[in-house]
């Protein structure tokens, strides 16, 4: 079979490239997004699927079970048959395990490493898939759906009027990461984890004492019955001081709830945002582009939030006069 020149490749791919256009814009055509951000039920805020009694069942909620189950079903699979030399699934699995065991107890070293992997690493596998997931074709385009019209950009060049058939409005799948309670979740347990690590590594006393530090206080209303006005005005001044670093820091660890929920909930969602506008204003091919560099945005949103964590447990249980 002789080879195609490269001319003919290149003509072949635009005429392709057309042929998706208007099949696309024909029987596919991409209706104007509405972005709604409110506690209502419309837009990209979860909506009730399903009401189970005083429950809804969300299909942000749904999306978040299939993403438990989805880990579920790939670590079953890949330790059913276990072999001492690893091949296929079992091989990829590891390779994952391992790689990040490693990234682990390169930080918090071997003993802490081994204590802190489990969660971190949840964390880290659990945001990935769901971030993954919500690029997925059936995200957003498979639910409960209405006849009506609407604007599409394809009508509008060619002149088609409206376009006139099925809307979706309310999707069955909605990316779980961009439901503001699958953030506020796993930084909870993010928070808890590390409070725990934190008074079973150093005791309760010794940990609570980070955060109220009245030792310098007490140290110089000591030296002021003593009569050492000087030394006491020094030490109190200065307990002061560490008083409100002490106060400072545990204020941090209750913001640090806030700031990983809407770092995640916010990078999360306004990503569908994008590849939602970007369908609809440059469809059909250059949306790919975009899907590409929301893969690994997913990546560095799941690192940021597990090696956050990691960090905060590291310095909760290293004693504070070993702190640097």
């Amino acid at each position: 079979m002789p080879k195609l020149s490269r001319r003919s490749k290149i003509l072949i791919f635009g005429i392709v490239f057309i042929a998706l256009v208007f099949v696309g814009g024909l029987f596919f055509p991409v209706p104007q997004p509405e972005v709604h951000l409110s506690a209502n039920y419309g837009g990209h805020s979860p909506e009730p699927f399903y009401k189970l009694g005083p429950i809804y069942i969300t299909n942000t909620l749904i999306a978040a079970w299939l993403g438990i189950l989805v880990l579920i079903g790939l670590f079953y699979f890949a330790t059913r048959k276990m072999r001492l030399v690893p091949k296929g699934l079992q091989n990829f699995a590891e390779t994952i395990i391992e790689i990040f065991l490693n990234f682990v107890e390169g930080v918090a070293g071997r003993e802490n490493g081994r204590r802190f992997f489990p969660i971190v690493a949840t964390i880290f596998l659990y945001v990935l898939i769901n971030a993954w997931m919500g690029l997925l074709p059936f995200f957003n385009v498979i639910g409960e759906a209405h006849t009506g019209t609407s604007d599409t950009l394809f009508y509008k060049l060619f002149g088609m009027g409206q376009y006139n058939g099925p809307i979706i409005e309310v999707p069955l799948f909605r990316a779980a990461n961009t439901d503001i309670n699958v953030p506020l979740t796993l930084a909870l347990v993010s928070f808890l984890s590390v409070e725990y690590w934190g008074i079973t590594s150093l005791g309760i006393r010794h940990y609570i004492s980070k955060f109220l530090r009245f030792g310098g206080i007490l140290k110089g209303v000591v030296q002021l019955i003593k009569g050492r006005v000087k030394e006491a005005l020094s030490a109190i001044l200065f307990g002061i001081i560490d008083a409100f670093v002490g106060a400072l820091e545990l204020l941090s660890e209750f913001v640090r709830i806030i700031s990983f929920t809407f770092r995640l909930f916010g990078n999360m969602t306004a990503g569908e945002i994008l590849l939602l506008m970007m369908a609809f204003v440059i469809p059909w091919i250059v949306p790919v582009v975009f899907y590409g560099l929301e893969t690994f945005f997913g990546v560095i949103q799941a690192f940021i939030f597990a090696g956050l964590t990691l960090v905060f447990a590291t310095m909760a249980v290293t004693a504070h006069e070993s702190e640097h």
